[in-house]
Order: C-alpha cells, then structure tokens, then sequence
C-alpha cells in the first residue's frame, strides 16, 4: 500500500521497548520523528496509545484493538487489520505505523516503506521489531549520526516491486 509506511527506532537486534517504554530517547530521531508523522495518520496498538505521554499534536490518532474501550470522539479505533487497511486504501492520505510490536509484525507486509533508525547499541527488551526480508525492499542510509555513547543511523526501506 503506497500510502502506508512504519517509522520505529530498533537496536542491534531488533530491540524496540522494555515495559511499553522506549529504550532510547534520542532527541534528533525524536524530533525526527514528528517532522515525519506532522499532519499526518498515525497508527498504533492500544498500549503503544496509553504509553504515549498526551495525544500528540497535529496527528491523527488511529488505534487497533480487539478491546472495546472508549477514547476521545477525535481517536479512530479499528478493532481488526482488514478494516484498517480498507480505510487506508479509500483515504488518500499518509499512514505511519508507529508501533507496537504485535501492529508492526501484524502490518509489516503491507506497508511500502520503513523508516528505520538503527542504534548501534543493545537492550534488554520485551519488544522486537519483526525480521523481514531484507532483499525485498530498497535501502538507503539517510543519516548516520551520534549521540551521547550511541551511533545510530536512519535508514529508509522501499519495498521492491
């Protein structure tokens, strides 16, 4: 899906979150991170919504859960993949996948782009980035760059077609 793509921030081995906690906070990628997502669609498992500090400003929120929970009138729930990806197809606008594990595995093949910062670094961990198939997609290093004790650098994957 053309317009759909994931944006995450995974260690050496895939390492994504401890205790619905990211494991490095990194200002650049941060900042990084809402220069991308601005005005746009941002998709998230229910945890990933109540891990996050407020709603986020000047993005559309859409959760995925099996759960049937109340949010805020402005908050789209989807309660299965397949009506979220319908709605992707008739909306013309841009979608991010910002996490958590369970939505990245549960999306990853049908999303045409990654954003993916890579930190040179390792974690404990109760979350991972799924493993994918790194001769299906294009890659392309947009960034490298160093923070504190820890080298990192942005990539983007194109899925081949």
């Amino acid at each position: 899906m053309d317009n759909l793509s994931i944006v995450a921030a995974i260690g050496k081995n895939r390492e994504l979150g401890k205790d619905n906690q990211l494991l490095w906070k990194i200002p650049e990628d941060l900042a990084f991170f809402k220069d991308l997502t601005w005005n746009k669609n941002i998709i998230m498992g229910r945890k990933t919504f109540y891990s996050l500090p407020k709603k986020l400003s000047k993005r559309k929120h859409i959760v995925i859960t099996k759960q049937n929970i109340k949010l805020d009138d402005d908050i789209l729930v989807f309660h299965n993949i397949n009506d979220l990806l319908n709605y992707c197809e008739l909306v013309p606008e841009e979608f991010y996948v910002i996490g958590g594990a369970s939505i990245y595995s549960a999306l990853i093949d049908y999303v045409s782009k990654m954003y993916l910062t890579e930190i040179n670094a390792s974690s404990s961990a109760d979350a991972y980035f799924p493993k994918f198939n790194e001769n299906e997609w294009d890659k392309r290093v947009l960034t490298s760059k160093h923070y504190q004790d820890i080298n990192y650098k942005r990539l983007v994957y194109k899925r081949c077609h």
